[in-house]
């Protein structure tokens, strides 16, 4: 058997040794940290998908060191590996723990109960991923896509700044690329003040049509976002025409449908008379029978997740064993090796991860002791979910892991696996607490909490992991990276409640908001689907009809997906891409399809260019896109605390020209992303 080849050489050679730990590097990592946060929380509640924050992060870092007079590439690195571990860390919390608020276990987003799972998980997800690097990056060599993108980036800042040198010559790659990451970020926050803030564009266009006296009808709409655009570029077309497909089976499809099969149910619901003449219903009336069908058809994605979730545990099992053999046989032998390591391979020390697991037992223990509020076992039971919590939580961050290096963090199924923690434990505690009396409502949230630090763990393990590679390529040393992304970490988890209370008075998060109901809500999918799961599990009770529709739907995807890899097809079929299009209101899908399309276009064009050039256009690309979430996002915020706390917003709501307006700047910017992705 053939080896395979040495890997090339790091930027930064093992013997050579420049400065990583810096206080500048400390406070910028967990200042990009908190606002990536911020903007990933917004997004990520908006439309279910999160995006890799490396990219920007390691831009924003580069734009900012280079205004001191010293800074190396490796600080930059650590810079970006905190400043990136707030965007996977919100991406677990809003997930799961919106679930806990919807179901009223919480009466508000409760800060004490969110940092604790914050801060557990993703310590715990560094910690469980430090046996897996070198089995992942060295010895199985995954591609790790965001990690290797990432590197590339920094490089292009040089390797070390020194402006009192006398040979120092400014280069000003770093500054253009922190330009056009501030020039997007800038117009995306522009868009959404002009439309959230002042109301002077629309935030979308929709219609519905009756036709046939009512027999059919259409409904429709597209959501005007330069931030979904920018999702859907970096996502990709693949997922992007997934996402979108699931939303024309919802929408297009499924809608009309119900509404053939089921009119007096929907009728009813709505509240209108089963015997009114169809013809005499008005405009708004259609309107929210649509909405009531739409409703009912969404759970066709809740239950297209749910077997979504449980087969990416099946298929994951086999790479699980094998990445965990290879990482134990990696550390056999670097303890073989003795005190040789180099110093791009020194990890923080096996009993150092030993004892951190071990100290989150008591920690642990009484976060579950806490959400069991006065179930006469709950010591019992907090115990039990402590160790589900260990053994869990190390199989999902694996999982994380080594699916990290194969299809990079953006496309990560982490909720995937967080439905199957919430099935299998849901299951248990049905078992051990029955569901009379106080465990009935007990029991969900109990595995709210369990769900929340899973996907926490599961979303860190994954960032980790390409982070590392990251590293690895520039020359980085392992333990310190690691610390960094504790410090990203924890610097997230102390404004994350906060961006939550936020925007769940600005806009709602799953639910209309209890001080601006005339806002549109963040759907919040995943979060919804667990608090479905857990409470229905319970004894809350599932509308099963449409539930069974999408295992159907699943079904057909996993043979078509299966089909597609037997054919080495780079297309394929990922179930809970379409199951989130379902969930979703079609129109959040459009302009990710536009931007998935934009990507491709831009891809086609450059293919024949030399990979170099090739690398650097798709990372002007992302910097756009990157730009355009962030900065729309940041803006979000900033509205919903306006909107909650200040005065009610838009200020011109019902303004006659703001569709007209939206859809010309919509046009506008997704020219600017198109052109300014170009290779040139």
């Amino acid at each position: 058997m053939s080896q395979m080849p040495p890997l090339p050489a790091p930027l930064v050679a093992p013997e050579r040794r420049l400065v990583e730990f810096t206080f500048k590097a400390f406070v910028l990592g967990a200042v990009l940290s908190m606002l990536l946060a911020a903007a990933n929380a917004y997004i990520g509640l908006l439309v279910g998908l999160t995006v890799s924050a490396s990219i920007p992060a390691a831009a924003a870092s580069m734009g900012v060191l280079r205004l001191f007079r010293r800074s190396t590439v490796l600080e930059n690195n650590m810079v970006q590996t905190a400043a990136s571990a707030g965007e996977s860390l919100v991406a677990g919390i809003i997930f799961t723990i919106p679930a806990l608020v919807m179901m009223n276990a919480w009466s508000g987003y409760e800060y004490g109960p969110m940092v604790a799972i914050a801060v557990l998980g993703g310590i715990l997800g560094v910690a469980f991923t430090v046996p897996l690097r070198r089995a992942l990056i060295v010895e199985a060599r995954l591609k790790f896509p965001e990690g290797v993108a990432t590197a590339e980036v920094l490089k292009t800042g040089g390797v070390e700044t020194d402006r009192d040198h006398p040979e120092y010559r400014p280069d000003d790659s770093a500054r253009r690329s922190f330009g056009l990451l501030l020039q997007a970020a800038g117009l995306g926050a522009v868009f959404k003040l002009l439309e959230s803030g002042i109301g002077l564009l629309a935030g979308g266009v929709a219609a519905t049509r009756a036709w046939l006296g009512g027999n059919y009808f259409f409904t429709g709409d597209v959501t005007l976002s330069p931030a979904l655009a920018g999702v859907g570029y970096i996502v990709g077309l693949n997922i992007a025409v997934l996402v979108f497909l699931g939303g024309a089976i919802g929408t297009l499809i499924g809608v009309p449908l119900n509404w053939a099969f089921n009119s007096e149910a929907i009728l009813a619901a709505t509240g209108i008379d089963p015997a009114t003449d169809w013809s005499t219903l008005s405009a708004s009336q259609w309107g929210a029978l649509a909405g009531q069908s739409w409703q009912d058809c969404r759970r066709i994605g809740v239950g297209a997740m749910m077997v979504g979730g449980v087969w990416s545990l099946i298929s994951l099992l086999g790479p699980l064993v094998s990445g965990v053999k290879a990482s134990l046989a990696a550390y056999r032998s670097a303890g073989a090796g003795g005190s040789g390591l180099l110093r791009t391979e020194y990890d923080t020390p096996i009993n150092y991860v030993v004892l951190v697991a071990l100290l989150a037992v008591l920690p642990l223990f009484g976060v579950f002791y806490f959400a069991l509020g006065d179930y006469p076992d709950r010591v019992l039971i907090a115990s039990v979910m402590t160790v589900l919590m260990l053994i869990f939580g190390f199989i999902f961050a694996s999982v994380a892991g080594y699916m990290a290096g194969l299809v990079g963090s953006s496309n990560n199924p982490i909720s995937g696996v967080t439905i199957a923690t919430v099935i299998v434990s849901a299951l248990l505690l049905l078992q051990l607490m029955g569901s009379d009396g106080v465990a009935a409502t007990l029991g969900p949230i109990a595995v709210i909490y369990l769900a929340g630090l899973i996907c926490s763990a599961a979303s860190i393990a994954g960032d980790n992991m390409q982070d590392l590679k990251c590293g690895h390529i520039l020359g980085a040393t392992p333990w310190r990276q690691q610390v960094f992304q504790v410090v990203g970490v924890i610097a997230a988890a102390m404004v994350i409640p906060f961006v939550l209370g936020v925007l769940d008075q600005g806009y709602g998060i799953g639910r209309p908001s209890p001080i601006n109901p005339d806002a549109q809500p963040l759907a919040a999918p995943q979060a919804g689907l667990m608090q479905a799961l857990a409470t229905g599990i319970f004894g809350g009770g599932i509308e099963w009809n449409f539930i069974f529709m999408g295992f159907g739907l699943a079904v057909v995807l996993i043979v078509l997906d299966k089909i597609q890899e037997k054919r080495g097809s780079s297309f394929r079929f990922p179930v809970l891409a379409v199951a989130v299009g379902v969930y979703l209101p079609l129109g959040l899908s459009v302009p990710i399809l536009i931007g998935g399309l934009l990507a491709h276009r831009v891809a086609q064009k450059a293919r024949h260019l030399p990979e170099e050039q090739r690398i650097a256009g798709q990372g002007k690309g992302l910097l756009i896109a990157s730009g355009l979430i962030t900065g729309e996002a940041l803006m979000g915020v900033l509205v919903a605390i306006v909107a909650a706390f200040v005065m009610p917003l838009p200020l011109l709501n019902g303004f006659a020209f703001a569709g007209t307006l939206g859809s010309a700047a919509m046009v506008l910017l997704i020219v600017y992303q198109y052109r300014g992705s170009l290779i040139r």
